[in-house]
């Protein structure tokens, strides 16, 4: 089976990693795995892995990206692949473009991966559009549903997104010094029980609730005090809101707990403080498609408390139902806080939010659609 995955670029985020894992799985298995992107920083560990990138400028949001209509169509053709697997709308848009003027009777199967809650308009659509949508949680098969049902051709099939299980895993060896090299650079997390917000600093993310929280571990006046907790804020601001995490210290002072709270600034060794951490939260105020967070502290065994909104209460509530938490409710935080900072009760991660399931069912859907494609017509 050749299958040819496009999306705008490789350089960091969801989408891209999905592609690299799903293009590791096929190569591993045997399969020709091609991505076109325009390129990236990742394209070197792409083919390392075992798939061919080609570069093709298939990334700018411009009516001028149309002229890669015909260069695609010719390349499709030329690579005659038995898959297209879209993953963003620009490339969406060129492929099903390219796409739709080919014969129908040998051109390969359409797929599109909806990554997230698109905006609801015309431009976004194109992810429903495909002959099979994957929908990475029911909260987006649901929102396709609700919002582009004229366009999706057959109900969108649930494919969650995976974590490796090689990676994040309680038996994977901690990195080499980690913890003592953490503990120089944040010597107030020496001797305390971590709480962990993972996610970039943004006013959704639910960083104030969190710093509100551990003020009320510390506060006398609320009872059963928790002198050896520190909170742990695991994120950078996003470009041009760097003054959003001076906002959030100011807030951690005026409640008297800048000193219960650590800012870590970007990190890329997420394992290692999941691994470390009493609780990890997810306390995102709007719904998101996936709750990744979610599942690979899961994995890690690490107990997690989030609000019940979005994809990420789906992960949970599979994970570690103990864990839900109304949206928005603080009282509730708190004392589901308290609750399991007494508790021995752990996660489990479900074999559906492993990489292993995830490459396995985009495999079959794909053989599910050539099978299709190649079955006789019923006689009339």
């Amino acid at each position: 089976m050749k299958v040819v995955q496009l999306l705008p670029a490789l350089n960091a985020g969801g989408v891209e990693r999905g592609t690299l894992d799903l293009a590791r799985a096929l190569a591993h298995a045997g399969h020709d795995s091609i991505v076109i992107s325009n390129g990236g920083r990742l394209v070197e560990q792409l083919e390392r892995e075992g798939s061919h990138h080609i570069s093709l400028p298939v990334h700018k949001k411009s009516p001028s990206s149309l002229f890669q209509v015909r260069p695609l169509r010719r390349l499709i053709q030329e690579i005659q692949p038995d898959i297209l697997h879209v993953r963003s709308r620009v490339p969406a848009w060129l492929t099903y473009l390219a796409w739709k003027k080919l014969d129908p009777q040998i051109r390969p199967r359409l797929v599109s991966t909806a990554h997230g809650l698109y905006s609801i308009n015309r431009y976004s659509a194109i992810m429903a559009k495909s002959e099979q949508v994957i929908a990475i949680s029911e909260c987006v098969k649901q929102y396709l549903i609700d919002h582009y049902a004229a366009d999706l051709q057959v109900e969108p099939q649930v494919i969650y997104r995976g974590v490796d299980k090689n990676e994040f895993s309680p038996s994977t060896p901690p990195s080499a010094n980690w913890l003592e090299t953490i503990l120089k650079k944040f010597p107030e997390l020496r001797n305390r029980r971590w709480l962990l917000l993972p996610g970039r600093l943004t006013r959704w993310k639910g960083q104030e609730d969190f710093i509100r929280m551990i003020a009320k571990l510390h506060d006398c006046d609320q009872g059963e005090r928790y002198p050896d907790i520190q909170g742990v804020v695991l994120g950078g601001a996003e470009k041009n809101k760097e003054h959003f995490e001076e906002e959030l210290r100011a807030l951690a002072s005026e409640l008297g707990v800048l000193d219960k709270i650590t800012f870590t600034g970007h990190r890329s060794d997420i394992r290692e403080w999941y691994r470390h951490s009493s609780l990890v939260y997810n306390l995102s105020k709007t719904p998101e498609p996936f709750g990744r967070t979610i599942i690979e502290a899961a994995a890690m065994g690490t107990p997690i408390i989030g609000y019940d909104i979005g994809g990420p209460a789906e992960s949970l509530s599979a994970c570690f139902p103990e864990g839900v938490v109304e949206n928005g409710n603080h009282t509730e935080l708190f004392r589901r806080t308290q609750a399991l900072l007494r508790s021995s009760a752990t996660p489990t991660l479900p074999s559906q939010f492993t990489l292993d399931a995830q490459a396995a069912s985009t495999i079959a859907l794909y053989r599910k659609l050539l099978l299709q494609k190649n079955a006789p017509e019923a006689p009339v």
